[in-house]
């Protein structure tokens, strides 16, 4: 895997994840292209999120939970001893299936996450920024410093991806960010994803198989194994060419609608 030319920002290699004796995950090799949205889809339980945290070490917080194999951020094992997670996570944000704004107010959920990370900056200049890139500050411009959990739903999660921003990660990691929405903010946020991958890398784990084909340039399906039920990589390649031309029967099935 060739780093140098900034083309892939993560390498998995024979990444197997488990929670006490239960391997949730197997033998999962993916690269992850710069600047690029990825989409992972397939039925519940097949181990999309479980991979998805295995990228900032959100895993860790789980106490049963192990990884085995390598998780390469620029050609980095993120797992190597010497490896800070707090600082995996400023590099990898993460943005939740359910809008979770702290009970703070607007300016201060945005400024709260570069604070800690000890930005010394202009706060109020980046706290606009990062509202303007999430699509936001027009409609929050004027009530700063009422409370985030005073917005819309899909505002909220508006707000989050200002908050997951304002640090300056590289990654944005996004559980499902849709599934609480109604479909005009599910679109806003689709929309904002394609502006916001100009600047960062994006992986989306999605039930939705329309916004996957809508929005990402790349698409994983995972499918739970039969004989173990761990999760298990079936099919990775170009949106387009999954949606159109699966090589895996099983894809096919999943995607035309006679499966799961």
């Amino acid at each position: 895997m060739n780093y140098t030319n900034g083309k892939y920002v993560f390498d998995i290699q024979n990444l197997n994840c488990y929670y006490g004796s239960f391997r949730a995950v197997k033998d999962t090799d993916l690269s992850i292209e710069s600047k690029k949205i990825t989409a992972f889809i397939g039925p519940s339980g097949c181990g999309k999120s479980t991979v998805l945290r295995t990228f900032n070490r959100m895993n860790d917080l789980i106490p049963s939970a192990r990884v085995t194999g390598e998780v390469l951020f620029h050609g980095q094992n993120l797992y190597d001893p010497d490896v800070d997670p707090v600082e995996v996570r400023r590099r990898i944000g993460m943005v939740f299936q359910k809008p979770n704004p702290f009970p703070k107010s607007i300016y201060e959920n945005v400024a709260w996450g570069a604070r800690i990370n000890g930005f010394k900056g202009n706060m109020d200049e980046l706290v606009e920024q990062s509202l303007r890139q999430a699509a936001l500050w027009d409609e929050v411009k004027d009530k700063l410093d009422q409370s985030g959990l005073g917005l819309s739903g899909g505002q909220q999660q508006r707000l989050c991806i200002a908050r997951t921003i304002a640090p300056r990660p590289e990654v944005i990691l996004m559980d499902e960010p849709c599934s609480a929405l109604d479909p005009i903010a599910t679109l806003k946020i689709e929309d904002l994803m394609r502006q916001l991958v100009k600047n960062y890398t994006i992986i989306i784990v999605t039930h939705n198989m329309q916004q996957a084909a809508r929005v990402s340039d790349y698409t994983a399906y995972f499918l739970m194994d039969r004989d173990d039920r761990a999760g298990l990589l079936i099919e990775y390649g170009v949106t387009n060419e999954i949606f159109t031309k699966p090589k895996d029967q099983r894809t096919e099935d999943y995607i035309t609608g006679r499966f799961g």
